[in-house]
């Protein structure tokens, strides 16, 4: 294949968004869900992460903004793990909580950098499609050591995301590349690899060694219009998705390096 542009997901892609979470949700477990011993807090994080309400999706498709759709998942992992109710009065001091421990610990995966350096060294235009506000990844982004990296589309400049397929075009048109030889790179299987796929990019899923989401992970239906093992990276490469389980295996499984 010939690449001329690559563009990358933000949260568990680039920035590990996982562990964020986790110490996020350990403050609110330790303030919040004294019934909850320390030894599951790993579920709790899978319980965010997967969005069983299925708030965050309706966010990134435009139905409620960033901060309902948090006070909701709030009150859904209140209710999951039996602790005194989020209640919207309530929501500020938690969220002031979860939130001020999240931005704190933004960090970049270790492999990150180089890898987005490499691809800059080999000629190829590098841009940045996300799920979140642009303004709040640029902020991620620098914080996390990655600054610089052009965001390109957010939820906020179509008004909806990921998986919607005008969403990565409009990535590639910025970015000035055709869909055909524009990758996407991202950790959800389906959100983004096998969404960018079917829009005409090479869709690149990013299956990190303990960041799949948890058995409740749920996404687009696979081509044949079955669900499936939605995290399956058999079915995925059968499907046309590029899998790989290292940022700096990029080079070697798209075929580019410095020129």
């Amino acid at each position: 294949m010939t690449i001329d542009g690559i563009l990358f997901d933000v949260d568990d892609t680039l920035v590990d968004t996982k562990g964020a979470f986790a110490k996020a949700l350990a403050a609110v477990r330790a303030e919040y869900l004294p019934n909850v011993p320390p030894e599951r807090e790993p579920e709790l994080v899978s319980h965010w992460r997967t969005d069983p309400g299925g708030y965050y999706r309706r966010y990134t498709s435009g139905e409620m903004d960033h901060v309902t759709q948090r006070r909701l998942r709030a009150e859904l992992l209140h209710q999951t793990f039996g602790a005194a109710p989020v209640t919207e009065e309530s929501f500020e001091a938690w969220d002031a909580l979860f939130w001020g421990t999240f931005e704190k610990s933004w960090a970049a995966h270790p492999d990150a950098r180089a890898a987005v350096d490499t691809v800059v060294a080999a000629g190829i235009r590098v841009g940045v499609v996300t799920n979140a506000a642009t303004d709040l990844q640029e902020r991620k982004l620098k914080l996390a050591g990655l600054p610089g990296l052009p965001v390109l589309v957010g939820v906020d400049t179509l008004g909806f995301g990921k998986p919607d397929k005008r969403v990565f075009l409009e990535g590639a048109r910025l970015l000035g590349t055709a869909p055909a030889r524009t990758a996407y790179v991202g950790d959800e299987p389906t959100v983004d690899a096998l969404a960018a796929h079917e829009a005409g990019l090479t869709g690149v899923w990013l299956d990190r060694a303990g960041h799949r989401r948890g058995p409740g992970y749920t996404g687009p239906p696979l081509p044949d219009g079955g669900q499936g093992d939605l995290q399956d990276p058999a079915a995925l490469r059968a499907a046309g998705v590029v899998v790989i389980e290292t940022l700096a295996d990029l080079p070697a499984a798209l075929g580019y390096g410095p020129r």
